[in-house]
Formats: structure tokens, sequence, C-alpha cells
């Protein structure tokens, strides 16, 4: 499957029910979804555009630039085959409790499935236990974010490679980061499956 459209801002029409909100921003055929926690986190509420504002987005998207995820940073990033977005993209009053995340979590879903990444990237505890959850067969429960950051994760239909907050960050984690990004972009990330087999002829066909 692949998305007809050239929007990179809210490429789908999301409509949540809030006054403000920052919606998804990037390639909507994207191989690496980029997944925050809220605008009140990782920034994004005057921009409209998540990872940015805040010092520590401006560091994780210059990560993602050095690894080869970004084309260039800024207000908007200049985006290829990389998606960002929020599982709460609503702007907050204070921090959002269990039911505020709940009422969100239809937003993200239907985002991240029309997507279709084959890497979901999840940026803190938050996000990362969100996907664990709902993307992985990987508990949730008690995540150790420094032992996690950077490594790869096997989801269900994804790869996942969670990272710790940037705010968090010493040099090291966005060493490791840029690295990772790097060996990964070297190999065959593909999440797909060759149906071909069930065809007349040799030919793979490949679906996601």
């Amino acid at each position: 499957m692949r998305n007809i459209t050239a929007r990179e801002s809210n490429p789908f029409g999301l409509a949540p029910p809030c006054e403000s909100f920052v919606p998804g921003f990037g390639d909507a055929n994207a191989h690496f979804h980029v997944v925050g926690d809220h605008p009140g986190v990782h920034g994004g509420a005057d921009t409209g555009v998540p990872f940015t504002e805040f010092p520590a987005s401006e560091r994780l998207q210059r990560a993602l630039a050095a690894g080869g995820l970004l084309e260039e940073t800024g207000t908007p990033p200049v985006v290829d085959k990389t998606f960002l977005s929020y599982i709460h993209l609503c702007v907050p009053e204070g921090v959002p409790g269990a039911q505020d995340y709940a009422d969100m979590e239809r937003f993200f879903d239907s985002e991240v499935r029309a997507i279709t990444a084959h890497v979901l990237l999840p940026v803190g505890a938050r996000a990362t236990a969100h996907v664990f959850a709902n993307m992985s067969a990987r508990s949730p429960d008690d995540l150790d974010m420094d032992a996690l950051h950077a490594t790869e994760v096997p989801g269900s239909g994804w790869l996942i490679v969670p990272v710790r907050d940037p705010a968090e960050w010493t040099d090291d984690d966005e060493t490791a980061l840029v690295g990772a990004l790097e060996d990964l972009l070297e190999r065959d990330y593909y999440r797909e499956a060759d149906l071909g087999r069930f065809l007349p002829g040799n030919n793979p066909y490949r679906v996601r």
C-alpha cells in the first residue's frame, strides 16, 4: 500500500476533540515513525510540529539528522521517509491522565496503521510502553529505558527502536542513537511478507 498525499502536516485529516493539538508531520509513506508523548513533553504547542520548540526535542532532531532519518533539522524539519507524531496529540492542560491517553488512542492507532512504517522509534517511557503494549509481544511493565535505548526489539509487524527521553540524554546516549540508526540504514530493515509462493511463477510479491 502507498499513500497518495503530498501533505506533510496531518496528512490524514485527524480531528481530535480539543481546541489545540499537534498533528503528525512527515512523509505519509515513511519507513520510520518517531513516536513521542504529548506536546507538553516534546514540544510543538506553538509551532504545530512535533519535536520542536524544546531544546531536548531539537537535540533529538539533530541526532535523527546525523543518523540519516532527517534531511535537515528545523521548524519544520525536512523529512524523507520519516514521520513524527504523538500518542497524545492534544495540547493538555497540566498532565494528562490515563483516560486522556485512552481517549487519544484511536487517533494514534489510525495514524500508525495508515503510515505502516517498518520501524517505530518511541521516545521516552510513556511512548515506549504504549508501543510495546499495542505493537509487540513485549511487556510494557518495568521498562529500563537506559538498557533499551537505541536497541532493536522485534514487534508485531514492526521493528521497534526505543529512544530514551532526550531531556535525560548523556553524550553517550546521543552517540548510541546515531550509531544505531546508521547501522540500521545499512541493513534490510523492511518488515514485509513475501506472498510470491502462493502465485504462479517465481517472482516475489512483497506486501506490508
